[in-house]
């Protein structure tokens, strides 16, 4: 068994978003630098599109025939970008396909992890997922990517629990639309605020079977390691030994580093790295080591490749 998967597949450039657009497919290639020095010796992961059943797992058949006929309407449009009609999400005739790839892969490195084929994963995607909801792709995003691998463990796996964490800059409002009154989910997010996309106050803690279970540390910006992994620390880690998750899901988003265009936070590189260290010791206490890391944010392409370098190489350790 190999430590770590990795997802990594040039279908992901062919998502294009237009000229100066921050979620770039240059984003990839900045990831594929970071990668060089572990994929060796890793589990190399196959991509392919998730079926319109898997993404119902989450979204909305009127959601994903919106998303369907929009991206149709540019076929044969090599040079069109378009936004979606639900929210600010660039695209172009082939990003239905790299979404779906994106969502596929991910699903495969679920896979990979209840096979015993490795005990961590990282995919590195695009588009990017944790702001599209049930019925709306929004900020850079398309498809859920996480909520869909959780929805996709439980089901395919017989995972009981889950807990999704996420230090992107941005709050996860997707994700956390997607399982406030679930109670099978446990989700926590650090975030600066007030940010895009407005959401995630502290009073934000779920409803109904739910209640409890999302847990938001919305700070200010300038924040860095003292106040995030601070909170990583001393709210996450004690939740986590109620909670005891079966899957451990990371939205990994680096646009919380130090100098990052669309954010104000001051992680380094040597700060993924120890909040990678707390999630893999959340992941041994409660769900066999099972960690499975989805590319988020990020949008400096030298931070980026950096951030990437730190996390991937604790991952594989």
């Amino acid at each position: 068994m190999k430590k770590l998967a990795v997802l990594l597949d040039p279908v992901f450039k062919r998502h294009q978003t237009g000229d100066g657009h921050p979620e770039r497919p240059e984003r990839y290639d900045a990831v594929t630098k970071a990668l060089d020095g572990v994929l060796s010796a890793s589990l190399r992961l196959k991509t392919r599109e998730a079926a319109n059943d898997e993404l119902a797992l989450v979204h909305t058949a009127g959601y994903i025939k919106t998303v369907e006929q929009e991206v149709k309407a540019l076929a044969g449009k090599p040079q069109v970008i378009r936004d979606l009609s639900t929210g600010d999400v660039a695209f172009c005739e082939h990003s239905l396909a790299a979404a779906k790839c994106a969502v596929g892969g991910v699903l495969n490195a679920v896979d990979s992890l209840f096979s015993d084929q490795a005990e961590r994963a990282f995919a590195a995607v695009r588009p990017p997922g944790h702001h599209a909801t049930p019925d709306r792709g929004m900020g850079f995003c398309l498809f859920n990517n996480v909520a869909l691998a959780t929805r996709y463990a439980q089901k395919r796996h017989g995972v009981d629990r889950v807990l999704i964490a996420d230090w992107d800059v941005h709050h996860g409002n997707g994700t956390q639309d997607t399982f406030y009154s679930d109670g099978s989910v446990l989700f926590f997010s650090t975030h600066q605020h007030p940010w895009y996309p407005g959401t995630g106050a502290p009073g934000e803690t779920g409803e109904g079977k739910g209640k409890g279970k999302i847990l938001n540390a919305p700070l200010p910006a300038g924040s860095g390691r003292e106040a995030i992994l601070g909170s990583f620390r001393n709210r996450l880690l004690p939740a986590t030994n109620d909670f005891k998750p079966g899957l451990v899901i990371l939205s990994a988003g680096f646009d919380s580093r130090l100098g990052d265009p669309l954010g104000r936070f001051t992680l380094t590189d040597a700060d993924f790295a120890e909040l990678t260290d707390l999630m893999l010791e959340i992941a041994k206490r409660n769900a066999k080591g099972r960690l499975l890391s989805v590319l988020e944010g990020g949008y400096s392409l030298e931070g980026l490749t950096a951030a990437v370098q730190a996390h991937v190489r604790r991952l594989a350790d």
